[in-house]
């Protein structure tokens, strides 16, 4: 039931159509300044906020928003936070929460600029992230680089520069197909990687085999300035591989050495592995996945070592056979 049905939007007035043009200031500098792959998702939050209200845009969103009172705006948003978990398990968790954590950040600057004088209180759900935290582990990306041995065309060179680089450098597929020709030293080794929610590059170590990789790769794509890895695709060759793309490449790979694999998977792999061979030293850990919150390798330190397991095989055999 969207929020139409319920008489919300029709009960409250909203801001006069000679006023628009401040919801639409709104949408503008809520949206400003984020990256792409957040403006598509921030995009489709709001759209989907519209479409709950039945109305047609995020301006009008806004302008609900920017007409309502504490109670009204807190109401919608709860009701709508029961439509998206209504949705579970067709929406993720984690999707549900930045949806909510979306409109309750539009109104927190709707409220910064002196438009309204209220705040969304409504709260996030529960969730379980990072369950699998485990990837297809080392065995797995060695099988992948196993196959790709045997190729020696210009994909087999990308490809394996880039599953080298999602492994042993930790990288996240948007962060991998963001590189550019500029971002890479090969003289000193360096590697400039524009992080998750950073505004600004940061320089990275490069390891040998890393390096080798690049260098195999650059010996087929050339010199000239542009994406580091493009696109082979007749409709789009030349083109900056996007991460669809990169997802698809890593899957393939997998399925051909015959085991699960996505992007994503193998920077867990490689965050599991460090853990590993640092005796869980999560600290430095951190530093080469570059988390923010150390609660998140906390997680994946408890996975490696399955705490959960040992305990329950300590309170199973209490009871004996």
């Amino acid at each position: 039931m969207d929020a139409t049905e319920t008489g919300l939007v029709k009960a409250i007035p909203g801001i006069p159509q000679d006023t628009r043009h401040v919801s639409q200031r709104l949408v503008s500098a809520f949206l400003s300044g984020r990256n792409e792959k957040t403006l598509l998702a921030y995009g489709r939050d709001l759209a989907d906020f519209a479409a709950f209200l039945g109305v047609e845009s995020a301006t009008d969103a806004a302008n609900f928003l920017l007409g309502s009172g504490h109670g009204h705006a807190n109401e919608t948003a709860h009701r709508y936070r029961a439509d998206l978990l209504d949705r579970i398990p067709k929406l993720a968790p984690a999707t549900v929460n930045r949806r909510l954590a979306a409109l309750r950040s539009m109104v927190k600057l709707a409220r910064t600029l002196g438009m309204v004088a209220y705040a969304l209180e409504v709260q996030n759900v529960e969730s379980m992230p990072y369950r699998d935290t485990r990837g297809p582990g080392r065995d797995g990306v060695r099988r992948i680089l196993d196959e790709l041995d045997k190729r020696l065309d210009a994909k087999g060179k990308r490809d394996r520069a880039m599953v080298r680089l999602l492994y042993d450098l930790a990288l996240r597929r948007a962060e991998v197909v963001g590189l550019d020709l500029a971002d890479l030293d090969p003289e000193g080794g360096k590697m400039a990687v524009l992080g998750k929610r950073r505004t600004q590059k940061e320089t990275l170590s490069l390891p040998d085999e890393t390096m080798d990789a690049l260098k195999s790769w650059l010996a087929v794509r050339g010199m000239e300035p542009g994406p580091l890895f493009v696109n082979f695709d007749r409709a789009h060759k030349g083109n900056r591989l996007t991460g669809r793309s990169l997802h698809r490449i890593i899957t393939d790979l997998g399925l051909t050495a015959g085991i699960k694999a996505r992007p994503h998977g193998l920077r867990h792999a490689a965050i599991t592995e460090a853990l590993d061979k640092t005796n869980g030293n999560v600290r430095a850990v951190s530093r080469f996945s570059r988390h923010r919150d150390l609660r998140v390798l906390r997680l994946y330190d408890d996975n490696r070592e399955d705490l959960g397991g040992e305990v329950a095989r300590v309170v199973a055999s209490s009871l004996g056979k």
